[in-house]
């Protein structure tokens, strides 16, 4: 005798999480019901389909995917769910397959609880009815997680899933942001590497070279709930990942969120959100980097500052410009001597819509270093006491170095406790606790090694020097020899070159200054 196969199909969301409680909502009681109602049938199950913790518009589902595709193969003849809500509330996909492709392929869909049955004439009324309001329902249930998202963004309370990097959720309030001391330290390298006139490749590329953790291996390494699994890869740094995080206003201590929304709650579609828009509360967590900083690099980044091939901005990058255009000025050379023109002269070709305007590169550096010592000068005489004890970077970066390869020797130490324990608890055979234990146990020497040789460099690396020595190198720099990029981005606005004219020995050049 044929027999008729059907597919059962449950579903449970997080937006049924007030009904979890409930035996009529839960998983497992969809199953029964729906199994008890086949047998009474006398159908048979060909596959019970499930899929928990997905919205009912989700059009993306596992094993709602997975029952289409056999259903599309026609290997059973009906669609067993408890209501037409757990099939979808999306009104599109209940045209699609209900009215649409289900009755071509010869599938009967039943939902129980609605006495909905597509192989019931006169019942498709009732049908596209409740479609509508569970569309609705989906509606109403979006609009109303958005105001309470909204009104939690105008408090100023952090509703990301993890973390920013540079912070950790408050153990007591998971809507708060505190410093996490050993990521912030690296956002503050980031901010001064930036500020030096580095770009963000090479403070990538410096970063992986010393072995620091992107962030997402960094989060995942903690555990931290939320953060994207960092895979088998090397955990290393990007431009772009640098990028974000000079570019992110949330270390100047303000919380700054709704900068991307969905384009409806159908869609997984992300758009950006103008700046005016953004929700932006001062004061919500302890700043990481203090505004001046922040303003100043975000000034640097402005000006596209861009590498000569040695991995150095040139100190002036992005401020020059043209006295008659106003368009920038691009770097050339001759070989020897590099020199900047007009780039709108340099790109017009046979056109020339402008003039050369042409200077050296290293005469037009030194006479801005003039000024800036000139008014240096001008505005500040230095004291004895002025100066306070020297921060020896070199002994800086092995203190970051030591507290970094310490946390990991730890992480292996604990590693090998575990793996112990997982041999005594019989889960691990001794020969699996050798093979894993001996790699384990490499590592951890290694890294002791390291540790033990950081040691010794600290030893011999003075913490301060002598105030008479630090007074000397502070007039050094006060009156530089050479000009550092940051305090050009710090105090200059422009510089505009006029077009030189030999004959006259003249060539105009203004310097607008931020002071």
């Amino acid at each position: 005798m044929w027999k008729i196969l059907c597919a059962i199909y449950a579903r449970l969301s997080k937006e049924d999480e007030d009904k979890r409680q409930s035996e009529s909502e839960s998983i497992q009681n969809q199953k029964a019901l729906l199994v008890s109602y086949a047998a009474e049938h006398g159908w048979d199950v060909y596959r019970v389909y499930c899929d928990e913790d997905y919205s009912g518009a989700d059009s993306l589902r596992p094993d709602f995917n997975r029952m289409i595709a056999a259903a599309r193969e026609q290997r059973f003849q009906i669609v067993l769910c408890k209501s037409q809500s757990r099939f979808t509330r999306d009104m599109e996909l209940v045209e699609k397959y209900l009215h649409g492709l289900f009755p071509i392929w010869g599938i009967r869909f039943i939902a129980v609880a609605d006495n909905a049955d597509t192989g019931v004439k006169g019942n498709k009324k009732a049908r596209q009815i409740n479609g509508l309001v569970n569309e609705w329902y989906l509606e109403d249930l979006s609009e109303n997680v958005r105001m309470v998202f909204d009104l939690k963004r105008r408090e100023g309370q952090y509703i990301g899933g993890f973390p920013v990097y540079g912070y950790r959720k408050h153990p007591m309030d998971k809507n708060k942001l505190v410093v996490d001391p050993e990521a912030a330290g690296v956002v503050r390298q980031i901010f001064q590497w930036s500020l030096e006139g580095r770009g963000m490749q090479e403070i990538a590329r410096m970063l992986n070279g010393l072995g620091v953790a992107n962030p997402t291996r960094y989060k995942a390494e903690r555990g931290w709930a939320g953060s994207r699994p960092a895979g088998n890869g090397p955990g290393l740094w990007s431009k772009t990942t640098v990028w974000r995080i000079l570019r992110n206003e949330m270390y100047t201590g303000v919380m700054v969120q709704g900068r991307r929304r969905k384009v409806s709650y159908k869609s997984r579609v992300l758009i950006d959100v103008p700046p005016d828009q953004w929700y932006r509360v001062e004061g919500t967590h302890e700043a990481v980097i203090c505004r001046e900083t922040f303003d100043a690099v975000q000034q640097g980044l402005k000006l596209r500052s861009r590498s000569d091939g040695t991995g150095e901005a040139h100190p002036l990058s992005g401020l020059v410009r043209c006295m008659d255009c106003g368009g920038t000025m691009s770097k050339c050379s001759n070989g020897k001597t590099a020199y900047l023109r007009c780039k709108l002269y340099a790109d017009s070709g046979k056109e020339k819509r402008c003039t050369r305007h042409s200077i050296r590169l290293d005469r037009l550096i030194e006479l801005v270093l003039r000024r800036i010592c000139f008014y240096i000068g001008s505005y500040y005489t230095l004291g004895e006491l002025d100066v306070g004890p020297e921060r020896n970077s070199r002994r800086a970066a092995l203190e970051q170095e030591r507290k970094h390869l310490a946390a990991q020797a730890e992480k292996r130490a604990l590693a090998l406790k575990n793996l112990y324990l997982d041999k005594v608890s019989g889960i691990l055979s001794a020969e699996q606790f050798l093979a894993l234990g001996e790699s384990f146990l490499e590592e951890k020497r290694r890294l002791e090694e390291r540790l033990a040789r950081i040691g010794g460099e600290l030893a011999g690396t003075e913490d301060t020097g002598r105030p008479s020595d630090l007074t000397e190198r502070a007039r050094g720099l006060l009156h530089p020899e050479v000009i550092p990029r940051e305090l050009v981005v710090l105090l200059v606005e422009k510089i505009e070159i006029g077009e030189k004219y030999p004959d006259a020995g003249r060539q105009e050049i203004k310097i607008t200054w931020r002071f």
